[in-house]
């Protein structure tokens, strides 16, 4: 997963393993999110779903929605909760450029254990060895809140009956955290999360996966993803992908491949 912009007290630290920064969020409380749709199976719950097939000769038309989540569904960026640690600008941003890194934090969404990679990371920098155990302990805290209008968005989409999917370069272990805290998952059927596949977006193996795991044939699903190799990987792969924006825009894009939503707006 990876972040956006903290406001203008805070530097940037550069683009994440995920993709270019989204717009400013704000520092208020992240907005409601809609009620709770009743539960969907969980994708441990599932098995492989065989894809349904169109008439012979055509092309299917897109059925069901797969979203990335950090940048897409929700903000991220680990200066969220550092700027509370470390009081410095400067050493704020040493910090993150140097210690708790994006390329060191890929390691935990390609399925590598934090005891592991923290245990390395102490290694190299004790002065810091509180600070790298917090990654861990308040991981909840790099994200502030969801992306604007996209709660809605989702809950547009759901209502419409439309199927709802996401592929996520995710922790295993951050995940299990953090999205039982989310109520707008339970609107999805399944979600692949590669720290537990240990398989990365844009490899080819983690899209083969989902669309086996969520039943869908080639044309059947779009991708929206904040980074464009992701999206093309998903081309590739038989997903009709678009690069995120912000919420307007998906919402128009997917109006023009003809889903269906509750409200329009």
């Amino acid at each position: 997963m990876r972040p956006s912009s903290v406001g203008a007290a805070l530097n940037s630290v550069g683009k994440s393993h995920e993709g270019p920064q989204l717009p400013q969020v704000a520092q208020a409380a992240p907005p409601r999110l809609p009620d709770r749709a009743p539960p969907r199976p969980d994708l441990c719950d599932q098995q492989d779903q065989p894809p349904v097939q169109g008439a012979p000769g055509l092309s299917p038309r897109p059925r069901a929605v797969v979203f990335d989540v950090g940048h897409v569904l929700y903000d991220w960026d680990p200066r969220y909760l550092y700027w509370q640690l470390i009081a410095d600008p400067a050493e704020l941003d040493w910090f993150l450029a140097n210690v708790v890194t994006r390329d060191w934090h890929f390691q935990h969404d390609a399925g590598r254990p934090f005891a592991d990679t923290s245990a390395e990371l102490i290694a190299q920098f004790p002065a810091h060895a509180d600070r790298i155990r917090a990654f861990a302990d308040r991981w909840n805290e790099t994200i502030p809140g969801p992306i604007p209008g996209m709660p809605e968005l989702v809950a547009d989409l759901d209502a419409g009956g439309v199927p709802l999917f996401a592929i996520t370069n995710f922790s295993a272990e951050f995940w299990a955290q953090w999205q039982p805290t989310i109520p707008l998952f339970d609107r999805f059927a399944g979600i692949v999360v590669s720290g537990e596949e240990r398989l990365t977006k844009p490899g080819p193996e983690i899209y083969a996966l989902a669309l086996r795991r969520f039943g869908l044939a080639p044309g059947e699903g779009v991708f929206i993803d904040d980074r464009a190799d992701n999206v093309a990987a998903a081309d590739r792969a038989g997903l009709i992908g678009h690069v995120f924006v912000d919420a307007p825009d998906t919402r128009a894009w997917l109006v023009a491949q003809g889903f269906a939503m509750a409200t329009q707006a």
